[in-house]
């Protein structure tokens, strides 16, 4: 199976904090993802320290991207980041990577192939019951 290239947006994830910040932010987000299926890696390596509206404003990102059929990965995390991600379970729902290119990368590669077990068992479910 071949993977077509897609194109993926890098956008830097600034220190937001004010009301201001935020809305501009979101603007240019809003611009990136304006987009059938986009990809996008938010580079957090210049945020020292998420807090709740931080990871709130990562989760407005990712619906608005899935809305779209599309997916958001982070990239240079920091530990404390880590940390406040994984505090309120946010770290789930987001493929993380060290660098920026790695979570680039990541768009480019096939996705992971289902185990055999689950495959056959889809493929049950979906067969059409055989009339008597």
């Amino acid at each position: 199976m071949t993977i077509g290239k897609r194109t993926v947006a890098v956008m830097q994830l600034p220190e937001i904090r004010s009301v201001k910040q935020r809305q501009t932010f979101l603007r240019d987000m809003h611009l990136c993802i304006d987009a059938e299926r986009p990809f996008v890696v938010l580079d957090c390596s210049n945020v020292d320290h998420l807090d709740k509206s931080g990871i709130e404003l990562l989760l407005c990102c990712l619906e608005e991207a899935m809305k779209r059929n599309g997916d958001i990965k982070l990239s240079g995390l920091r530990s404390s980041s880590g940390v406040a991600l994984q505090t309120f379970g946010a770290h789930r729902l987001f493929d993380i990577h060290d660098t920026t290119a790695s979570a680039v990368s990541s768009f480019h590669r096939p996705p992971a192939v289902e185990s055999s077990q689950s495959s056959t068992s889809k493929d049950s479910r979906t067969q059409p019951e055989s009339a008597a």
